[in-house]
């Protein structure tokens, strides 16, 4: 006699409801539909399992909601008052909640384990205010394993030019709906063996204007891993919107585009080459950049033992009169290195040349007038282009589907779509 097994976690039942309801279709003899996506079951650091909801609407997603209560509230009016003393006093495993507001001058070193830090309510913003953690950043992580989510980052300047939101030290780390603003450098990382840094549904914006610095947005140093999904990086100076060094890097769904008053270098570089998926983007650069390439790889020679890039499914725009699409330093690479560069759709003028060794097919050109703006970019063929199903599917680079199955929100977030037969070149289906 089959029993269901009993649960009492909320997220386990759910999981039971679903798998009875698929279980009942097939027994009519008929195939079950296509469930709604209704969110995502993870395990909180504390061990229990969390839900988190699916966003009613994707482009102000609201914040996970962790099953487990903060164990710390920190904000005016309450017991601990500043991210200093909070940062002071936390122990592992801790849930610190932090309430709305500005808090200036507040610069807080984190180096407790399973760590979870949220903004509750409308987001609230950390001021560098002239201070900073070790003249390095705002918050410095240094801990084990940590998440933040909902919380601004803003003016964070040091004596050297690389004053950053977030310096990420040591471990583990996964920022979800942040945002980082008018900082010497959005977030920066260390490079030690095991680090891995994952990012979602935030945003990267504004480099300040002051020309004695090289603003990245996103500056990762050679750690394991790198995820970045559904966030956006506009407005840049002089950096890179996105500078990777990571072994393996993950780049789904965003925004990377300068924007009309951007002046960013490459929008997206891997100096030292590693295994980089770049899978359903937007990547832009602005009229004004003094730099003509778009995505640039290996320009510094590799540093890792395996190197490829794997290119599928970005709509690539260039403002500037001419430049290029994808810069590719093979020349650094004695052994070679594999490039794929599949169903890409590029807009504007520039080079977009077929790889040394690998894969290039699908890649199509269109005017800016033969696509549909969305959040103040040309990306989206109009339903009558000629373009739609003229291209096949990518396929996998080992174990990756290079095929999107999601796509960028405005301003920060994703969004699932379901792929047809009629296949398009870019980011958007």
């Amino acid at each position: 006699m089959f029993r269901k097994p009993f649960c009492c976690d909320p997220g386990c039942a759910l999981l039971v409801i679903l798998l009875a309801g698929s279980a009942s279709a097939q027994a009519q003899g008929s195939l079950p539909q296509a469930p709604d996506y209704r969110g995502e079951i993870r395990r909180a650091p504390d061990g229990k399992l969390m839900v988190i909801p699916a966003p009613e609407q994707p482009a102000q997603a609201p914040s996970p909601v962790w099953v487990s209560k903060a164990t710390m509230v920190v904000g005016p009016g309450e017991k601990v008052g500043t991210l200093t003393e909070a940062a002071r006093l936390a122990r592992d495993g801790e849930v610190i909640e932090v309430r709305p507001g500005s808090y200036r001058g507040q610069p807080a070193l984190w180096t407790q384990d399973n760590l979870v830090i949220r903004g509750a309510g409308q987001r609230p913003v950390m001021i560098g205010d002239g201070r900073s953690g070790d003249d390095r950043a705002i918050w410095v992580v240094r801990g084990g394993n940590v998440r933040i989510e909902n919380i601004e980052f803003r003016g964070a300047r040091a004596a050297d030019g690389k004053g950053a939101g977030i310096r990420f030290e040591k471990g583990r780390l996964s920022v979800h709906g942040c945002r980082f603003a008018d900082n010497d450098v959005g977030m920066v990382t260390g490079s030690l063996a095991g680090m891995a840094l994952e990012i979602a549904d935030s945003e990267f914006v504004d480099a300040p204007r002051d020309g004695h610095a090289m603003h990245h947005l996103l500056d990762v140093g050679m750690i394991d891993n790198l995820v970045v999904r559904g966030s956006r990086f506009q407005n840049g100076y002089l950096g890179d919107l996105v500078r990777s060094r990571a072994r393996e890097s993950l780049m789904l769904y965003n925004m990377l585009a300068d924007g009309a008053g951007g002046k960013a270098a490459y929008e997206l570089e891997f100096p030292n080459g590693g295994i980089a998926y770049v899978v359903g983007n937007v990547i832009g650069q602005s009229e004004a950049t003094e730099n003509p390439g778009i995505v640039s790889y290996g320009g510094e020679g590799p540093r890792w033992p395996e190197n490829a890039l794997y290119l599928s499914h970005n709509t690539l725009l260039n403002d500037r009169s001419a430049g290029s699409f994808l810069n590719v330093a093979s020349a650094r690479f004695p052994a070679g290195v594999e490039v794929w560069a599949i169903n890409n759709l590029t807009v504007g003028n520039g080079d977009f040349d077929r790889p040394a060794q690998g894969r290039f097919e699908g890649n199509r050109s269109v005017g800016r007038g033969e696509l549909i703006e969305y959040g103040g970019f040309p990306l989206r063929l109009t339903s009558m282009s000629p373009l739609r199903g003229s291209v096949r599917p990518p396929g996998n680079a080992g174990t990756v589907d290079l095929l999107p199955n999601a796509e960028f929100t405005h301003p920060a977030g994703t969004r699932k779509v379901r792929v047809s037969s009629s296949l398009s070149p870019g980011a958007f289906q």
